[in-house]
């Protein structure tokens, strides 16, 4: 199964999240399919909190993908910002 999930980057105690296309078998920060986005939760000043490729996400989950509990909400965001 195809997952739309957050895979984890960054130094300790400084996690910095790519919104990543994944195979739901592959390890959390293993190989991926398409990277759709970013997730910054330590942002500040003018840095960028979330991108996100809305018009990605839809195509697969149109794919049938499922996304993440955590991505869900983030696209929620993504999309009231956007409105």
């Amino acid at each position: 199964m195809v997952k739309i999930r957050l895979s984890r980057t960054g130094a300790k105690k400084r996690p910095f999240y790519h919104v990543v296309v994944a195979d739901s078998r592959r390890s959390r920060d293993g190989r991926y399919i398409e990277k759709v986005g970013y997730y910054n939760p330590r942002a500040t000043g003018g840095e960028a909190r979330l991108t996100l490729d809305t018009a990605r996400v839809d195509h697969w989950v149109a794919q049938g993908a499922q996304t993440s509990e955590r991505v869900s909400k983030l696209v929620k965001e993504a999309v009231e910002a956007a409105a």
